[in-house]
C-alpha cells in the first residue's frame, strides 16, 4: 500500500485539458500559459469563497504598551480567532467593525484588550481595544487562513492542496479552460466542477456547534 500520489501541476493541466477533449499532442505553449493563469484564478476564487483549511496558520505577535495597531502576516486572506495572553492565560477577544472602532469615545484607553478590528486594506492590520497597558507582558495569537502557494510549472511542482481536493482542482480548471477553448462544453464542465467542489468541501474541521444569545456587551 502506498499513499504517495502527488501529481505535478503539468499532470493536472493535461488532465483538465483531456476533460474538454484537448489531448496532450495538441497542447502548445499558449495552452500551458492559459492553464497557469486559470489555475491561479481558481485558487483565488476558492480563497474568496471560504476558508481553505489547509492554509490556516497560528501567528504570534508581541504587544507593546500604548501601541494599538499591528501588521498582519503577509499573504493573509482572512483573520479567524484572536487571543490575548497575559503571561498566565489566554483570552479570546471579539472582532468589531470599522464603525464600532470609529464610534469609540476613547480609542486610546489602555487596559487588557477585549476587542479587535481587522482593517482589510492592501497591507492589513489588527487594531486592539483597549490599547495594551503595562500591567502584564501581553502576546497576541491569531489564526489566519492564507493565500495558497502559487500554481507554478517547472521541476514537477505539485499544487499546494490536499489529496481530497485534487479532483475538484482538475474539474474547476477544466471548466475555466472550456470557456477559452470549447465553449460548447462550458455548462457541462461547470456542473462537474460544482459537484466536485461541494464534495471536497465536506472535508472540514468537525466540532460541536453551540448557539448562545448575547444578552450584554462584551466591552465597555
Amino acid at each position: 500500500m502506498t499513499t504517495a500520489y502527488a501529481p505535478s501541476l503539468g499532470n493536472l493541466f493535461t488532465s483538465a485539458f483531456g476533460r474538454i477533449g484537448v489531448r496532450p499532442p495538441a497542447l502548445t505553449q499558449q495552452h500551458l500559459q492559459d492553464a497557469y493563469n486559470e489555475a491561479n484564478f481558481l485558487q483565488a476564487d476558492w480563497s474568496a469563497d471560504g476558508i481553505t483549511w489547509w492554509t490556516v496558520t497560528l501567528n504570534t505577535q508581541a504587544l507593546t504598551q500604548g501601541t494599538a495597531t499591528y501588521n498582519v502576516v503577509a499573504g493573509t486572506v482572512s483573520v479567524l480567532d484572536v487571543y490575548i495572553n497575559n503571561g498566565s492565560s489566554n483570552r479570546l477577544i471579539m472582532p468589531f467593525s470599522r464603525t464600532d472602532y470609529a464610534s469609540l469615545a476613547n480609542p486610546t484607553t489602555q487596559g487588557f484588550p477585549t476587542s479587535c478590528w481587522w482593517n482589510r486594506v492592501l497591507t492589513p492590520t489588527i487594531t486592539l481595544w483597549p490599547v495594551p497597558d503595562g500591567n502584564a507582558t501581553y502576546t497576541m495569537q491569531y489564526y489566519t487562513y492564507n493565500q495558497t502557494q502559487d500554481a507554478t510549472l517547472g521541476s514537477a511542482t505539485a499544487p499546494s492542496i490536499p489529496y481530497f481536493w485534487l479532483d475538484a482542482y482538475v474539474a474547476g480548471l477544466a471548466h475555466r479552460l472550456a470557456r477559452l477553448y470549447v465553449p460548447a462544453m462550458e455548462q457541462l464542465r461547470a456542473m462537474d466542477a460544482e459537484k466536485a467542489y461541494m464534495r471536497a468541501c465536506k472535508q472540514v474541521e468537525t466540532s460541536p456547534l453551540y448557539v448562545t444569545p448575547g444578552l450584554q456587551g462584551y466591552f465597555n
